[in-house]
């Protein structure tokens, strides 16, 4: 070999390494520069949502939270899950802890959540992976009522008494609230062309019972507003006997209202809506004189917030406010239902395993079966679609006992109907609001649930699924479209007739 040969070799062979270190160099600081504006990113939004008075609360997720949700091999331990993490340069933001080996992972490098999820899907010790989808709320169709005055209730009362309406509710039962004679759901006189006796017969199921406090109703939702005055006395409140809420990762929270996952924070206030108005279904004060009565008049209602203001939310914010309902049953909270006014069409095996956790402890869930017209066997909508022995999916009638043009049906996936549509109840800021949706007819059945609960506390999560399926009213025009084929009856769930 010459000279000037053995040269040019020496010369490319030096090039070529340049090259490569100069690719590496490049790639570290393309990774240094995404961390960097990540950093920009999250400082940027911090700073607007500290000027608008609170960080994180209300707004959209920031950069850097979860992107992935990963099922690591039975047996993996924390130290492994973070090392595993550690060589994507990824971070593991919190394991849950009664959702066995599942934990929520935060990628680093501005990968999206498919590739990051492929990625851990390829690794022995992990058994799936999936991305951190977002959830969005149903907007259901509003009506706006507001403040119901003190005047307004005597006008309304006067009237009653006076017969200028066609509105004549007697019996023990019948609250004082000003605003029940709308409550078509649970007293239906045939008020605005509606079909009487279409309801889901409260007043005689009040006869037998009217709630108990020792049963807790946990809305999964966006909030609740328990300032609202037809709320406040049934609010839940953490008793001074069980710790606060304490989560290795995410810090010890001081969770005397409920649990905020949107924020992972204790102040679980809505500044949607959509929350407080499902639990107005559920649970607004009874008999006292203002605004509406709830399906129950005693009940505690636990407030959890996993939507924004804007009506988003995630898998992962879901599952965080599961476990954190677990861990309070089993410090001693009787809650036994979750009601969920939400969904979506992708299915999450993570969510799916929540929920099944919950079951295993005794806790009813109750989903909203979506708002497309679609049939539920061909087209599911999570959650209300996993097919789970504590999951109970709920369709809507309009006040004629016809399904709802909105709601969605399912002769194999969606269990029983309910009232949905043009339902009053609470609204932010001491406000009532009308509004239609499955979101509506989902707390009317973990309503009745609670109703159930309260006469007989010892029924586990599969005998009280069964009553409320056995328990409803058959009709033509659920035949064919829900499992039960009829709507729920409040009277014969707590009769056990």
């Amino acid at each position: 070999m010459n000279r000037n040969n053995y040269v040019g070799h020496i010369v490319l062979a030096l090039t070529i390494i340049m090259l490569a270190g100069l690719a590496g160099q490049i790639r570290r600081w393309h990774k240094d520069a995404d961390k960097s504006l990540l950093v920009v990113r999250q400082s940027t939004k911090q700073r607007a949502c500290q000027l608008r008075g609170g960080v994180g609360r209300g707004g959209s997720n920031f950069e850097g939270e979860t992107d992935v949700i990963v099922r690591f091999r039975p047996g993996t331990t924390a130290e492994a899950m973070t090392r595993i993490a550690a060589r994507f340069n990824d971070r593991v933001e919190d394991r849950f802890e009664y959702i066995n080996d599942y934990a929520a992972i935060n990628d680093n490098d501005g990968l999206d959540a498919e590739t990051i999820a492929a990625e851990y899907r390829s690794l022995p010790e992990v058994a799936d992976a999936e991305p951190n989808i977002t959830i969005s709320l149903d907007p259901p169709l509003r009506r706006y009522i507001g403040r119901f005055t003190e005047e307004d209730a005597s006008n309304e009362m006067r009237s009653r008494i006076e017969g200028e309406d066609n509105f004549n509710y007697v019996g023990a039962s019948e609250p004082n609230d000003p605003m029940f004679s709308d409550q078509w759901s649970l007293a239906n006189t045939g008020q605005r062309d509606g079909r009487k006796g279409a309801d889901i017969g409260a007043l005689e199921a009040w006869e037998k019972t009217k709630g108990s406090r020792d049963v807790v109703v946990a809305v999964l939702d966006s909030g609740v507003d328990y300032t609202h005055p037809d709320l406040a006395g049934n609010m839940w409140k953490r008793p001074d006997a069980i710790a606060a809420y304490a989560d290795k990762e995410l810090g010890a929270i001081n969770d005397m209202h409920g649990y905020n996952a949107v924020d992972n924070s204790g102040d679980p206030m809505d500044d949607n809506g959509h929350g407080t108005h499902c639990a107005g279904i559920v649970g607004a004060e009874g008999d006292n004189g203002q605004g509406i009565a709830g399906v129950n008049w005693n009940v505690q209602i636990m407030p959890l917030k996993f939507m924004s203001k804007g009506g988003f939310g995630t898998t992962k914010a879901a599952i965080e406010a599961i476990n954190y309902v677990i861990d309070r049953k089993r410090a001693g909270v009787g809650v036994r239902i979750i009601s969920a006014s939400w969904g979506s069409t992708v299915k999450s095996r993570a969510l799916e395993t929540a929920i099944k956790r919950a079951g295993e402890e005794g806790i009813l869930f109750v989903a909203a079966a979506g708002n497309a017209s679609a049939n539920a066997d061909r087209s599911p909508h999570y959650p209300a679609s996993y097919r789970l022995p504590n999951v109970l999916s709920v369709a809507a009638l309009n006040r004629n006992d016809e399904l709802a043009g909105f709601s969605n049906y399912g002769a194999k996936t969606v269990h029983v109907a309910a009232p949905g549509a043009e339902i009053l109840s609470t609204w932010l800021g001491a406000d009532y609001l009308e509004a239609s949706g499955t979101s509506m007819a989902t707390p009317e059945v973990s309503g009745i649930a609670a109703l159930v609960l309260a006469t007989d506390e010892n029924l586990t999560v599969e005998e009280l699924r069964e009553r409320l399926m056995n328990s409803v009213d058959k009709l033509d025009s659920l035949q064919g479209r829900t499992v039960s084929g009829g709507r729920i009856n409040a009277r014969r769930a707590v009769t056990g007739e």
